[in-house]
């Protein structure tokens, strides 16, 4: 009974410690605010064939959001691809919906989380075979190592681009499932163990919480799981703002590469038009040159006076 006791005894500091990551790790049922923005940053290059994308996001824990980067995962299995997770308000907060594996992608809240993933579906690549092809419009990949690549340009269709991490509530995306959407959410699989290990280094690193970062984490994506000190990590190179004061979608440059093809249900919010450039006004007919008055006849100077004598010769006869 002694020795039990002191295995429970000895046992407990690590019991606690397992306790503590898990509760960081935890996400709460619901929670008040909305989360940050998405930063912006650039994408890690791939580390090897068979590699897939996986979005960093906003995760919530005692201290509150903080950020788990984004990073290069191999799936569990050829032909799965990952349907990134998202907060989705429910009217009384904001609730996060995990991330899965299946054979397509599922709904993941209208959210444009880039390189690949502009809200609806995955534009990064495609499996063929055993083999997974890599569109470098959107993904940073190194054709000396990985030579199964092509390119195929993302269409931009919409006007205003936005870095908004959440679908539904005050300036949330507006994009619903569709039933090819809720089907691949019925044939999912969980997140890998290297996944749940890049969050929970996420979750235990105090510069990657919103509060110390303001939206920019130092550590924005690596090249693998768990590799925040990888030379190829990349920081965050623009932030949004404060989620206490977002009331609408911050608009940000978009990661690089990237794309930002407009989320299947959401309407591409029109441009504001600059101002109509105006328009020079109508030139004024000259005004007719007034004729200048016509010259007067000259007037012929009036002769001098006659003397008498010329008027009169009779009157004075020459002497």
């Amino acid at each position: 009974m002694g020795l039990i006791n002191s295995i429970r005894t000895a046992m407990l500091p690590v019991v606690i410690l397992a306790a503590s990551a898990a509760s960081r790790a935890q996400v709460p049922a619901s929670v008040a605010v909305a989360p940050p923005v998405l930063p912006v940053f650039e994408q890690p290059v791939c580390p090897a064939d068979g590699y897939i994308w996986t979005p960093g996001y906003w995760a919530y824990g005692p201290d509150g959001y903080y950020w788990v980067p984004g990073t290069w995962v191999q799936p569990p299995e050829p032909d799965l691809l990952w349907t990134p997770g998202y907060w989705a308000w429910n009217g009384g907060g904001y609730v996060w919906q995990v991330g899965f594996w299946a054979p397509t992608v599922g709904f993941y809240g209208g959210v444009v989380y880039g390189f690949g993933y502009p809200g609806a579906g995955y534009q990064g690549g495609y499996w063929q075979g055993q083999r997974f092809y890599y569109n470098q419009s959107v993904n940073s990949v190194n054709v000396t190592n990985i030579h199964n690549v092509y390119n195929t340009t993302v269409v931009n269709n919409t006007t205003t681009l936005n870095r908004v991490s959440y679908n539904g509530g005050p300036g949330g995306t507006t994009a619903w499932p569709t039933p090819q959407e809720q089907q691949a959410r019925q044939q999912r699989r969980p997140p890998t163990s290297e996944q749940q290990k890049q969050q929970q280094s996420a979750a235990s690193n105090p510069t990657l919480l919103a509060s110390a970062n303001h939206g920019q984490p130092p550590i924005a994506a690596t090249p693998k799981p768990g590799a925040f000190e990888d030379p190829g990590a990349k920081p965050s190179s623009g932030a949004g703002v404060a989620p206490s004061s977002q009331s609408k979608a911050a608009p940000s440059d978009e990661n690089k590469p990237g794309n930002n093809a407009t989320p299947k249900g959401e309407k591409p919010s029109k441009e504001a038009q600059p101002p109509k450039e105006a328009k020079p006004p109508k030139a004024e007919k000259p005004a007719k040159e007034v004729e200048p008055p016509k010259a007067q006849k000259e007037q012929k100077p009036n002769p001098p006076p006659k003397s008498d004598k010329e008027s009169n010769p009779e009157k004075h006869p020459p002497q």
